[in-house]
């Protein structure tokens, strides 16, 4: 066991120098030639000052990235060949005869485990945002997230691991089939209750304040064919000085949501030309695009990590404590493998989004016609999170959900030179 944790230990380790190496003096993020002195470079709208705190911040973080994801994998792995998982597999059985309260009591030690070790670095995340005053929250407010995070991802993840637990025990080959058909309503429940139950539980949501803003903004989604009655404004600059905003829920519980920081910091154009991006998400149909692309993933995955377990529990199950798939001591290779498969496929469902939302960009600056608040809209948004317009090759693959401002500024220049 020692000889595995020594090693594990020295693996990880060696990965943080390689990542550090990587995005500390290997890569470049500054601007290819070409684009030196457009709007697409960041010295033509950042300050000396704000250059600097983007690189530094950016680069800070995306390391943190990096190292905390195999970090969350190595404290799984170490739950599982000390024992710890099938001590508390034993806690649970001495609890209760009933396997569903069983579950409830492991998974709760198994949460209370990892994070409880992850908060001191949950905790440098939420200091370092705090020193590049991105995040504004008190520390009181900061837990307070942190608790209401603990508790929703306990709540359901206990629900899933008593129905998964169930499928393995009754249908032992087939449960990966019947878990992926229940996640399919349940996938859809969830984002049917969020934008009512779970995300009021974080921040005060309430109609937007400017009705004159709202009238324009709804006149928009008319044009578009959206069905909206209302624009609603989150209460975010008690949290961050980022701007966001977003369209959340499906059918009756859909909405439209901007951040009050982005009421803040952009003129009306600049926010219709926001709303009118969001607005094509929804006309292209990217929400319901991504639940299938996330069901056919979680299909291949849920079948992936079904074969692995098996092969892994027969050829590793002493090392690791794990006699059978259906104990609740195996749960965490189940995590472990979910985590892993999700960040390995991470690569291709974030070229979906970027394609997605750079079809979003466009359809936005047809419907609105105004290169120059669209522009300044992305400049701002850069200024405001201190994010890096052309960011290492690594962090865009794994991270980027969205072109860089780079990419979006540069496109929006060519489209505007071509309709002149």
């Amino acid at each position: 066991m020692r000889k595995w944790i020594t090693r594990s230990i020295f693996f990880y380790f060696l990965y943080g120098l390689l990542v550090y190496w990587y995005l500390f003096f290997f890569s470049g993020s500054g601007v290819p030639a070409p684009y030196e002195g457009t709007s697409a470079d960041p010295s033509t709208f950042m300050s000396g000052r704000e250059l600097l705190l983007s690189q530094e911040y950016s680069t800070i973080r995306n390391f943190l990235y990096f190292v905390t994801i195999p970090f969350e994998w190595f404290l799984l792995f170490i739950c599982l060949i000390t024992g710890f998982s099938r001590k508390m597999q034993q806690w649970s059985e001495a609890t209760s005869k009933f396997f569903s309260l069983q579950s409830a009591i492991y998974f709760f030690w198994l949460s209370l485990f990892v994070t409880v070790v992850s908060f001191p670095v949950n905790w440098i995340s939420y200091q370092i945002s705090k020193s590049y005053q991105i995040t504004t929250q008190t520390f009181s407010a900061w837990m307070k997230d942190e608790i209401i995070d603990f508790w929703v991802n306990y709540l359901l993840m206990t629900i899933i691991v008593i129905v998964l637990y169930w499928l393995i025990r009754r249908f032992e080959k087939r449960w990966w089939l019947y878990a992926w058909l229940l996640s399919i309503p349940f996938s859809f429940f969830l984002m049917f209750v969020q934008p009512v139950i779970i995300d009021p539980l974080y921040n005060d949501f309430y109609p937007l304040k400017n009705k004159e803003l709202e009238e324009k903004i709804l006149a928009l989604a008319d044009e578009a064919n959206i069905p909206a009655n209302h624009v609603y404004e989150v209460n975010m600059s008690e949290k961050t000085n980022a701007l966001n905003a977003y369209v959340t829920g499906i059918g009756a519980n859909s909405r439209i949501v901007l951040w009050d920081t982005t009421l803040n910091r952009l003129d009306e154009d600049e926010i219709l030309f926001i709303m009118a991006h969001e607005m094509g998400h929804y006309v292209m149909k990217h929400i319901y695009i991504g639940i299938v692309g996330y069901l056919l993933l979680s299909l291949v995955g849920l079948y992936a990590i079904n074969v692995l377990m098996r092969l892994i529990i027969k050829r590793a199950g002493s090392l690791l404590k794990i006699s059978s798939i259906k104990e609740l001591t195996a749960f965490p290779l189940f995590l472990l493998l979910l985590g892993v498969l999700i960040f390995a496929s991470s690569p291709i469902s974030n070229a979906v989004a970027r394609y997605q939302e750079k079809s979003a960009d466009m359809y936005a600056i047809e419907m609105t016609n105004n290169h120059e608040a669209a522009i300044s809209s992305f400049q701002e948004l850069s200024r405001a999170g201190l994010s890096q317009v052309n960011p290492p090759a690594l962090v865009k693959i794994f991270r980027y959900t969205h072109p860089t401002m780079l990419e979006r500024i540069v496109y929006l220049e060519e489209h505007k030179e071509s309709v002149k």
